[in-house]
């Protein structure tokens, strides 16, 4: 009987690894510069968190950000777009998770400017304070989540 619930529980443990790998990665659409190093380090966050991207290089981050009522005060180095969100700079992956789970009423979610230990921003040990904000098409923003400085 031992061996009967041994060979069950191996079974139903290989059949939840099988199903996590098989999940379906998420598609989320990137633009960003050229030029930009941590726009890659971001792309490489994203991709370890189960999202397929398409990246799409563009000289003109500008257009792409008026484009998608990106404000200059929420702006950062690249914008994405997920299932009608927008997605603006060093956002964590956990918040986008949460943002296409609870799917609010808003526009996208934003980390404005590039804070250091920000997926993307690493720098060792130095993590600054920053906020992930959600942006509504009236420019109205309020915090999303908040993340404290080490």
């Amino acid at each position: 009987m031992k061996t009967v619930k041994g060979f069950l529980a191996a079974g139903l443990i290989i059949v939840n690894a099988a199903a996590i790998a098989t999940e379906e990665a998420t598609e989320i659409t990137v633009y960003r510069s050229p030029t930009c190093s941590c726009c890659e380090k971001w792309l490489a966050h994203l991709q370890q968190n189960n999202f397929a991207i398409k990246d799409i290089v563009t000289n003109d981050m500008q257009a792409i950000k008026t484009k998608y009522g990106v404000t200059p005060e929420l702006a950062s180095c690249h914008t994405a777009i997920i299932n009608g969100y927008v997605i603006e700079g060093h956002v964590p992956a956990g918040d986008i998770r949460n943002l296409l789970k609870t799917k609010p009423k808003v526009t996208g979610i934003a980390v404005p400017g590039m804070p250091a230990g920000t997926p993307g921003m690493e720098m060792g040990a130095k993590k600054e304070a920053y906020d992930v904000v959600s942006f509504d098409s009236q420019h109205r923003t309020q915090v999303f989540n908040r993340y404290k400085d080490q």
